[in-house]
């Protein structure tokens, strides 16, 4: 068993960054590994460890914050529509509203255009159509 900076087994790492993962998405911890298995089980691991049980679980922001944050960046990023597809589905988890979804993405246009914003409500109205939230309208 390895163990890396701080005294903490890459296992344990793992494992935590599991559990921080299934709390916000349930279904993506197994997807996520699966389908890196065949060609970086490193970047699953990373992912899941670094990425889930070292940063989303700072205690700094909420889950509902950092997808805030998450959208607004895959959206400015463009060509990330699977990751904001996990992400929207994510965000409604922690309790987002489809129009909080839709009003972010609506105001990353500002800052990263309107074909980026365009593209990600799309990617926003597959999952609220899936999740038979369609349609979005105003509180």
């Amino acid at each position: 068993m390895s163990t890396e900076p701080g005294g903490e087994s890459r296992a344990a790492r793992f494992e935590r960054g599991m559990e921080v993962l299934n709390g916000v998405n349930a279904e993506i911890g197994p997807r996520l590994t699966a389908s890196l298995a065949d060609v970086s089980p490193e970047l699953a691991h990373q992912v899941v460890a670094w990425g889930f049980g070292e940063i989303y679980d700072r205690p700094a922001l909420p889950p509902r914050d950092r997808q805030l944050v998450t959208l607004g960046i895959l959206t400015a990023l463009g060509g990330c529509e699977a990751q904001l597809e996990v992400h929207v589905n994510t965000s409604l988890n922690v309790g987002l509203t489809p129009e909080e979804i839709v009003e972010t993405l609506l105001h990353a246009a500002g800052y990263c255009g309107f074909p980026k914003a365009l593209n990600a409500t799309a990617v926003a109205k597959k999952v609220f159509a899936e999740r038979g939230l369609l349609p979005v309208t105003p509180d």
